[in-house]
C-alpha cells in the first residue's frame, strides 16, 4: 500500500513530478514561459503541501507526548 503522506512530503517525489509534466509539456510544444510557470506552480505546490503534512506530524507528536 502506498503512504501518501511520505510520498508527498518527499523532495525527490516533487523533483519528479516536475521533471515528467515539464517534459511531456515541451514535447506537446508549449511554450518556455508557461512551461516555466506550471513547474513554478507545481514547485509552489509541493512547498506548501510538504509544511502542511510536516507541521501536522510534528503537532500530533506533541499531542501524543503531553496524554
Amino acid at each position: 500500500m502506498i503512504d501518501w503522506r511520505q510520498k508527498l512530503s518527499s523532495r525527490k517525489f516533487w523533483v519528479a513530478l516536475i521533471g515528467f509534466v515539464s517534459s511531456v509539456l515541451f514535447a506537446l510544444n508549449f511554450a518556455e514561459s508557461d512551461v516555466t510557470q506550471i513547474t513554478s506552480i507545481i514547485s509552489s505546490a509541493g512547498v506548501l503541501i510538504t509544511y502542511i503534512l510536516v507541521e501536522g506530524n510534528i503537532d500530533s507528536k506533541r499531542i501524543d507526548k503531553e496524554e
